[in-house]
């Protein structure tokens, strides 16, 4: 039985999973989706959610408390500017592990780990991009006197 027994070891010492999570956290919060071993996404999913729950509160207090967690200043940034508004209305559940398969080489199951919405604000970065790569080859054809071709 394992009782009072909870997280996961993942055949690491203590300083080196320390490390790992923190990296991974980062990672999540810097790219909005990490691609890593399914254990590793269930042991870091609950550590995003908190520093997500920190970023709501948005006070001095836990602004510290997340810098002490992340590894870059950006992702502090990132993490209370864009996330904690992004999730202002919403009451857990921040992240989302999407399995994806085996990896061929030592045959270990990945899983993508993913903030809820970020297919969204990724898909509304790429209509942007498109429509700004549209506007700059209609702006090209003026100049040079062309219809531009559609």
């Amino acid at each position: 039985m394992k009782h009072n027994i909870s997280g996961y070891k993942l055949k690491r010492n203590i300083a080196s999973r320390k490390a790992l999570f923190k990296g991974l956290v980062t990672s999540i919060i810097e790219h909005e989706r990490v691609v890593t071993t399914v254990p590793k996404a269930k042991a870091v999913r609950p550590l995003v959610d908190k520093m997500i729950t920190l970023a709501k509160r948005d006070t001095l207090h836990t602004r510290r408390q997340a810098a002490a967690f992340l590894e870059t200043p950006d992702a502090v940034k990132k993490l209370f500017d864009k996330l904690g508004t992004r999730f202002g209305q919403r009451n857990g559940g921040y992240t989302r592990v999407v399995r994806l398969g085996w990896r061929k080489g030592d045959g270990a199951e990945q899983a993508m780990v993913e903030l809820v919405g970020s297919e969204l604000v990724k898909r509304a970065a790429d209509r942007a991009k498109r429509r700004e790569e549209r506007m700059k080859a209609i702006q090209q054809g003026k100049e040079e006197g062309e219809a531009p071709e559609e």
